[in-house]
């Protein structure tokens, strides 16, 4: 998607927070990335794992100076807290879902420039500016989220409406589609594994870090390369299917994958989908039942570099 002016409110996620003192350290157990790659200028996505190494939630964490927040589905927020408390008792950090607490806003860069001219984005993708109370975080594509705390809100979706015109979600979700980002939402949790999403692409997990929940799991589908099911980008006429719709074809006369996230552009619909490799080669992909519309294949904006991906 071409730089532009516009901006939007990111509803269909919410925000947990965890504080305290031994936060990193009771986060470094818990999920792939490396909080000691994170600091007050870098962000990270990342994810939580099942013992067998199934994503039960993804994010995009930042570090403040309490602690760390992390934005993921705003379903997952809940049940995340619930089991995340399990594992805090004997820590010293308190854990909050502060949904309510911020409003986040996608962008672009020039919408960032034009409506908060001495604010500096970050240059770097994933690099954080903590400016005026607020966040701007660098994502792929000249994009860009402001986390603004609640109180805030009004005053900057108005400086952000003064110079760019509202869009609506499915716009920036296109762009994180284009992107290449996958996610996990409600229906899908504990589908995938990370590598099964890219994860370790995007630098959402780290191979250096030692031991954290399913970390065995990600670690040996990583050096043993024994992946069956990779995310990939399709096109196809029809409506935007909900994630976790099921994708079929003849090679196997059954389900081979399902959809991660989906957006319409210019009346087809884009998406992201974990397919069975055999099956994207054969590129037979119908949606939804094997009479179902054919997908078209699309190229992602990185490549798979194991040797680079092993060495965060």
């Amino acid at each position: 998607m071409a730089d532009s002016l516009f901006f939007c409110s990111l509803t269909h996620e919410g925000v947990l927070a965890i504080r305290g003192a031994d936060a990193g350290k009771f986060l470094q157990g818990q999920v792939t990335c490396n909080i000691n790659y994170l600091n007050t200028e870098a962000s990270s996505l990342g994810a939580r794992c099942t013992p067998k190494g199934r994503m039960v939630s993804s994010f995009r964490i930042v570090q403040i100076q309490e602690g760390y927040l992390l934005a993921m589905a705003k379903e997952l927020v809940e049940p995340q807290l619930t089991d995340l408390k399990k594992y805090a008792v004997f820590s010293k950090s308190t854990l909050a879902d502060e949904s309510t607490e911020w409003m986040r806003f996608g962008t672009s860069m020039e919408t960032v420039q034009k409506a908060f001219p001495s604010l500096t984005p970050p240059e770097q993708t994933n690099g954080v500016v903590h400016f005026d109370g607020m966040l701007a975080i660098r994502l792929p594509g000249q994009h860009v989220e402001i986390w603004a705390p609640h109180a805030l809100a009004e005053q900057v979706q108005q400086q952000l409406g003064n110079v760019a015109p509202e869009v609506t979600l499915e716009h920036w979700l296109l762009g994180q589609v284009r992107n290449g980002i996958g996610q996990v939402f409600g229906p899908t949790q504990e589908l995938f594994i990370p590598q099964m999403i890219n994860l370790q692409a995007v630098d959402g997990v780290s191979f250096k870090k030692g031991c954290y929940t399913g970390q065995e799991i990600v670690a040996r589908m990583q050096y043993l390369g024994r992946l069956k099911r990779r995310l990939y980008r399709l096109t196809v006429d029809a409506e935007a299917p909900a994630p976790g719709t099921e994708l079929f074809s003849p090679v196997h006369n059954s389900s081979v994958g399902e959809v991660v996230l989906a957006a319409q552009a210019d009346g087809k619909t884009e998406l992201l989908a974990v397919l069975q490799i055999d099956a994207k080669e054969d590129g037979r992909i119908h949606l939804a039942s094997n009479e179902g519309p054919l997908c078209e294949l699309l190229d992602l904006p990185y490549v798979i570099d194991t040797d680079r991906e092993i060495q965060r």
